[in-house]
């Protein structure tokens, strides 16, 4: 190999080890992640939605683990998720929630009915 090319292959190595160590920790998406799963972990949310509360908190882990092995890109990326899917578990608990108010309402409406029925045929 000659100096030249031998020169540019380790200006591209350092160029390419510089731009994997200028990704800053991302401390921000990582705290807005802890807070997006700490907000969604409510029993609700355990009840009418514990696949995808599971699924936030799976990624929470891999975000964190990314943190330690300082893959910090991964990290913000896994974390980003995380906040997704944690609001993702809570809209998901919110209309499981309204569909119940929805059918104990119309359960309470035809019992209603019935009542006023059968006391007019009284």
């Amino acid at each position: 190999m000659t100096q030249m090319p031998r020169f540019a292959l380790l200006l591209a190595i350092a160029a390419l080890l510089g731009a994997c160590a200028s990704t800053p920790e991302p401390k921000s998406q990582m705290a807005v992640a802890e807070a997006a799963v700490q907000a969604a972990n409510t029993p609700s949310t355990s009840e009418n939605a514990p696949a995808e509360l599971q699924v936030a908190v799976d990624k929470l882990a891999l975000a964190h683990k990314a943190m330690n092995d300082k893959d910090y890109e991964r990290a913000r990326m896994l974390a980003e998720q995380t906040q997704v899917d944690a609001q993702a578990a809570e809209q998901k608990a919110q209309a499981v929630r309204s569909r119940k108010a929805a059918q104990a309402s119309a359960d309470a409406d035809r019992a209603l009915r019935e009542e006023l029925a059968r006391k007019s045929g009284s």
